[in-house]
């Protein structure tokens, strides 16, 4: 059995990620694994900062993914996940009994719902159709620890178990003296059967007094002690089988159970989205540079959205063979950021090995994500905004990273347009010669004249000069909103001269 087996990584992870990389800020990532963590816990969010180290990982994730979408696999996770927290919330009152053989039972009592939660996995993925080599070896891990431990370990555990629970006594107060006899009254049975019994009617809501915390009183841990010495051989039987079976999990499948929410948290949410007509696809890998899409949307701001009437726009986009560089110009407010961390979210979610926010899509490897948007002054530091934009921008042209996707939104803007326009440039040149792809959005046209991989995109308007939120190919207007933000303000000649 492959001890390091993971159904994330195909290499061994050395380090856990470190901060949140400045791109997540950038591209509203934060917002969406906010709505993850939400339902799957605040846990899920260090997955979401392992991106696949290779495009062998990559289409491994991808893959495994494409199974865990399936229906039948989905629901046989999800019942998974609902076990898995039976046996956690015994768990949880182990650590908190106070008496070694409590805590003994409660260990019982665990292992016996997460056997029976591995059991159940494994006969609903063997019904499944697992296509994937991950998923496919991962059936094979939980059968071999079935088969030469859990099975065991639950038959012995249940066993015990059941005498546990079979075992009744009668305990007498009489003269400020309790005694404990094992067995039952003739005629008496459970405590709710009695009181209907005597009630002659049947309590539908009835509260057993003898049901209560999991903290034993003084008085419950001397019955035990009494009935312990009544029945030295089950006790005994407690001991060994909680002892013998203390560290009982398997590190490969805990690493499986972490993993495995990575997946279905993002599942579940695309499953909404979809629900509320939003469309998702797999990305296909590029083999020779290309990269396009077709109706791709910026996913955070369509959850942000989900309970407006706003119209989520999608866009489609492509680069053509020698194209490296977007510069993307147009009114503000017309969605040129927006698109332009849509293009990072895809690029993203590609490298995380899932579905994209798009209805098609073709993206090739890159190895890294790079992202520079447009900062306010900082207070605490005392730089003005070009010197906090400097100061971010140079560990990402310092560190020469090759084929990376870079996203660049409104740099230099407090610059004179000249020096803005050399910086740009250099900037532009910078990436490009390190086969870098990507966009730059700004109000500087010029930066798309006479660059070899630049292409120009503007933000589009209708007839009426109004933002329309789409993206296409071509140079922007000089003017792109001045007509209607003079109509808007009253600012015509006929009605300045009107006014004077």
């Amino acid at each position: 059995m492959n001890e390091n087996f993971s159904i994330l990584n195909l290499y061994e992870l050395t380090t856990e990620p470190d901060d949140i990389p400045a791109f997540y800020q950038d591209l509203n990532l934060v917002q969406i694994m906010d709505r993850v963590s939400a339902k799957w816990g605040r846990g899920v969010r260090k997955f979401y900062r392992r991106p696949a180290v290779s495009s062998e990982e990559e289409e491994y994730r991808r893959t495994i993914y494409r199974d865990i979408k399936k229906q039948s696999v989905y629901d046989a996770l999800i019942a998974f996940t609902d076990n898995l927290k039976t046996a956690h919330i015994l768990r949880e009152e182990k650590e908190k009994a106070t008496y070694p053989e409590q805590k003994q039972v409660w260990h019982i009592r665990e292992m016996v719902s997460y056997c029976d939660a591995y059991e159940k996995l494994e006969k609903d993925l063997s019904e499944a159709e697992l296509s994937s080599d991950g998923m496919q070896e991962l059936l094979k891990i939980i059968r071999e620890v079935l088969d030469t431990e859990y099975r065991n370990l639950q038959k012995k555990a249940g066993a015990i178990f059941e005498e546990i629970r079979k075992l009744r006594f009668i305990l007498t107060y009489d003269k400020d003296r309790i005694s404990i006899t094992l067995g039952t009254l003739p005629g008496e049975g459970a405590y709710e059967e009695m009181m209907k019994e005597k009630s002659g009617r049947e309590i539908k809501h009835f509260h057993n007094p003898f049901a209560g915390e999991a903290r034993l009183l003084e008085l419950e841990y001397q019955c035990i002690e009494m009935i312990q010495k009544k029945t030295p051989e089950l006790f005994a039987k407690i001991r060994a089988v909680s002892t013998e079976n203390k560290d009982y999990e398997k590190t490969v499948l805990v690493r499986f159970e972490e993993e495995m929410i990575f997946y279905l948290s993002y599942c579940t949410l695309q499953r909404e989205m979809e629900n509320e007509g939003y469309a998702f696809c797999t990305p296909v890998r590029s083999e020779d540079g290309l990269m396009e899409a077709e109706g791709l949307f910026d996913l955070a701001l369509a959850i942000a959205n989900l309970n407006t009437d706003k119209e989520i726009i999608s866009n489609d986009f492509r680069y053509d063979k020698g194209e490296r560089f977007y510069v993307l110009t147009g009114p503000n407010q017309g969605g040129k950021t927006t698109f332009a961390r849509s293009l990072g979210q895809l690029v993203y979610f590609t490298k995380m090995g899932l579905d994209v926010p798009a209805k098609s899509a073709i993206v090739p490897y890159f190895p890294d994500l790079q992202t520079h948007f447009s900062v306010e002054e900082s207070v605490e530091t005392g730089f003005g905004k070009l010197k906090e934009e400097l100061t971010r921008l140079a560990p990402m042209m310092y560190e020469n990273k090759r084929g990376t996707f870079v996203v660049i939104n409104e740099l230099f803007t407090t610059a004179a347009s000249y020096d803005a326009l050399i910086m740009g440039k250099r900037v532009l040149k910078h990436f490009v010669e390190l086969g870098c792809m990507g966009i730059y959005v700004t109000h500087l046209k010029e930066l798309a004249d006479k660059q070899e991989g630049i292409v120009s995109l503007r933000a589009m308007l209708d007839e009426n000069r109004v933002q329309t939120f789409e993206i296409r190919r071509g140079e922007a207007e000089d003017t792109p909103c001045a007509e209607n933000l003079v109509n808007k303000h009253q600012l015509t000649y006929a009605q300045l001269k009107e006014r004077l």
